[in-house]
């Protein structure tokens, strides 16, 4: 379970019962942590995904569900496993090489 603090619980728009984030959550946060971490724009990434940063904030925020091959784009951009990104692990690793 991710450490957040409460208010990120609230402002979800999703119930969320005992304190547990979804996957659906950690890959919202995950790309989020990953884009500020980069010091990227939210209108950066969504050239890099070939999308509007409109629709990339909608992504961001769960408003929008993230075509499966924007997920991917991102774990090769940011060089995370598809697992991390996705919430399976707490492990940055590497996106596999060809």
């Amino acid at each position: 379970m991710l450490d957040l603090p409460y208010h990120f619980y609230i402002s979800c728009r999703k119930l969320v019962k005992s304190n547990e984030v979804t996957m659906d959550y950690i890959y919202m946060i995950r790309m989020k942590n990953l884009r500020e971490d980069s010091d990227k724009t939210q209108q950066q990434i969504a050239e890099i995904l070939g999308t509007s940063q409109t629709m990339y904030s909608r992504y961001e925020r769960g408003a929008n569900e993230m075509p499966f091959h924007h997920i991917v784009t991102l774990a090769k951009y940011f060089d995370v496993s598809l697992d991390y990104l996705s919430g399976t692990t707490k492990r940055k690793k590497p996106f596999p090489k060809e």
